[in-house]
């Protein structure tokens, strides 16, 4: 039986190239069912990111630097080490459609093996965030289009700057 005097710590590690609206909402809804949130930046060897971890973590600051129950930290390595390191029991993960899904089941299951007591939770992306994607908006900005419907004003701007936009 889970301890109930300590407070609830859940993990939501992504890259945040650049933060979205959809990465928000999850962050605020993640918040309502725990006491506290740490957003993690991962930092990815893999991709090649359009942002500096130091920029993701500005804007991150400067959007969720007031919200009280959210930590925002950077990381390498391996979230579940990550989620132990801190004492978080939950890792959240946000799924927009099936190849999410099939992506985020292997994960899951690999961090399962890694640290069972770590459970992996998804929140299915709200309605108006299904076709959001970091990937699609810096496609968007390069060419100029509107991504303000998308992300926070301070991103949008910096998406601009960033690929040449204004």
């Amino acid at each position: 039986m889970p301890n109930t005097t300590q407070p609830s710590l859940a993990l939501f590690p992504a890259s945040f190239d650049p933060l979205t609206n959809g990465h928000l909402d999850l962050i605020r809804r993640a918040s309502c069912i725990f006491d506290e949130v740490v957003v993690a930046v991962a930092r990815n060897v893999e991709k090649g990111g359009a942002f500096s971890i130091e920029e993701r973590l500005e804007m991150l600051d400067e959007v969720l630097g007031s919200e009280p129950a959210i930590r925002v930290t950077v990381f390498d390595g391996l979230v579940v080490d990550l989620a132990q390191k801190l004492g978080a029991r939950s890792i959240i993960r946000g799924l927009r459609a099936m190849s999410d899904f099939e992506y985020e089941f292997e994960m899951t299951l690999m961090n399962r093996h890694l640290s069972p007591e770590t459970e992996v939770l998804f929140l299915m992306a709200s309605l108006n965030c299904l076709y959001v994607s970091s990937s699609r908006l810096k496609e968007l900005a390069r060419f100029g289009a509107p991504v303000d419907d998308f992300v926070p004003p301070v991103v949008a701007r910096r998406l601009y700057e960033k690929l040449g936009n204004s």
